[in-house]
């Protein structure tokens, strides 16, 4: 579906309300190919308002109804698969084997909810004292929002929504303004599956639909994955408004590579976890630290396999790494490579020099850098490019420090054929996902997503059981029925005897 005009949808249709709007761009032709409306404070009330009238039939609804709807959701995707998956690479620029990837991971979650009568499951307790029963029951909570970022338009979005849509909530979604065609394809067809009109709406925007989200009160939870700056922001705010917060800030993913581990695994995790949707994922193998030998044949493994990387835009299904989101996130990669080759750093594979960057489109070559400190701007902040750096340590011991040293925790992976060495790294690394010889070791639906230290405000991970707990409310009942020949009169104080 093209628009060359992108609105909201709000109470089960597309709307053009707002008092602004902004270009959104095809990254691999380095063009706007439509614009996109900026919802007001106005725009914002109107979706929280049809969520919330929607919600309150929908949170009564039984669990085969909801389940039903969610079922019918996950074909309707699927059968929609590749006009979603063009949609990603046409305004992220993303190639289409990566937002092929992202809609397989949103979908899962998907899949997870269908199980949701085993999910609210409560919990009973007989006669915790005499004659008395107990039992923990869990409720909606009433409206919930999400702000997700421009990497991952289909899958971050669906790390939300879903899991509070099916636990009997209403929902608010504010996608990035850089690529909000997804987020809209898919509020569409969860009402073609059945979903209630109201139920699910999309505001688009920038901070001041944001401002308003956080503030408004019948918003009663706030689901936030982007920077770590916006996240701490966003979770003052909205904590401050008395609301939940799960806030998902940015990474700084360690790769630790031992030096028995397998030279060809790591040449191909490396290449593929730094410079996958060109490094603009939360969790990209940002830094390799080579352990105790020189490192060598590992590098020179990494270099070989980074020359048989296909750039490229994602209409050439050949194209394995595609552009940068912009013209202006290019250049600030482009800047922090500078800074770290200005510092000593040697710049082995220079994505400045690829021959694409000379073209049309918001292109950067794969980048490999040696002999970086963790001095360098490079190494403290979040990249967010195909930009891969290397540090070294003596030992495993001091690779770890210097892992748990970073402020970001979001994820760490160790490479090694040591049994010994990957229990102790899984003990001792502080990160929220950590991956034996697997680079990318983001969790599957129905276990949870998230960091910690600087990656995580807020103490709940998306999806899985802990998403299930963030979008209901909990209940404890304790329960004492008199029977026949104990008619209850007067006063009774319950003991545990």
């Amino acid at each position: 579906m093209t628009r060359e005009l992108i609105g909201h949808f709000i109470d089960g249709k597309e709307i053009f309300e707002g008092d602004g709007r902004g270009p959104v761009y095809n990254p691999a032709l380095g063009r706007p190919v439509r614009e996109v409306l900026f919802a007001d404070e106005a725009v914002v009330d109107r979706a929280v308002a049809a969520a919330k009238a929607a919600q309150v039939a929908w949170g009564e609804e039984s669990l085969a109804r909801r389940q039903r709807v969610m079922f019918d959701y996950r074909s309707l995707l699927l059968a929609h698969r590749n006009e979603i998956v063009a949609l990603i690479s046409e305004e992220h620029g993303k190639v289409l084997g990566d937002a092929g990837g992202e809609f397989a991971r949103g979908v899962e979650v998907v899949e997870f909810v269908t199980g949701l009568p085993q999910l609210l499951k409560g919990q009973y307790n007989d006669s915790v004292s005499r004659g008395v029963d107990a039992m923990s029951v869990r409720y909606p909570i009433g409206v919930a929002a999400g702000i997700t970022p421009f990497n991952f338009p289909a899958m971050v979005p669906m790390w939300m929504f879903p899991v509070a849509l099916a636990a009997g909530n209403g929902f608010v979604l504010k996608p990035s303004e850089k690529d909000p065609s997804t987020a809209l394809r898919l509020a569409e067809l969860f009402v073609e599956a059945g979903g209630p009109p109201g139920l699910f709406n999309v505001v688009n925007g920038d901070q001041r639909a944001v401002g308003r989200l956080l503030e408004h009160p019948d918003v009663k939870a706030i689901s936030f994955v982007g920077s770590t700056p916006i996240a701490r922001s966003i979770y003052e705010r909205a904590a401050h408004a008395g609301k939940r917060v799960q806030a998902l800030g940015g990474a700084k993913n360690h790769m630790v590579v031992l030096p028995d581990a397998d030279i060809d695994t790591v040449a191909e995790a490396a290449v593929s976890a730094a410079y996958g949707s060109a490094g603009e994922r939360c969790m990209a193998i940002s830094v390799m630290v080579l352990v105790g030998d020189d490192g060598e044949a590992h590098l020179s493994a990494i270099k070989d396999r980074m020359q048989r990387l296909t750039v490229g835009s994602y209409l050439d299904p050949k194209s394995e790494m595609g552009p940068l989101i912009t013209g202006i996130h290019r250049d600030r990669v482009a800047r922090l490579v500078g800074e770290a080759e200005a510092k000593g750093a040697k710049i082995l594979v220079d994505g400045r020099q690829h021959p694409l960057i000379k073209e049309a489109g918001f292109f950067f070559g794969p980048t490999l850098i040696d002999g970086v400190r963790v001095d360098m701007e490079a190494y403290q902040e979040e990249i967010f490019g195909p930009v891969l750096l290397v540090l070294r340590a003596p030992n495993l011991e001091a690779a770890i420090a210097l892992v748990n040293e970073n402020p970001y925790a979001n994820g760490a992976a160790i490479f090694t054929g040591s049994g010994g060495a990957a229990r102790t790294f899984i003990r001792h690394i502080d990160a929220g996902m950590v991956g034996v010889n697997v680079p990318i070791p983001v969790p599957v639906a129905y276990h949870s997503f998230g960091g910690s230290k600087f990656s995580l405000f807020g103490d709940t991970h998306v999806h899985g059981e802990e998403g299930i707990r963030f979008y209901t409310r909990a209940k404890a009942v304790t329960m004492r029925w008199p029977g026949e020949d104990r008619i209850a009169t007067g006063m009774h104080f319950v003991t545990n005897s």
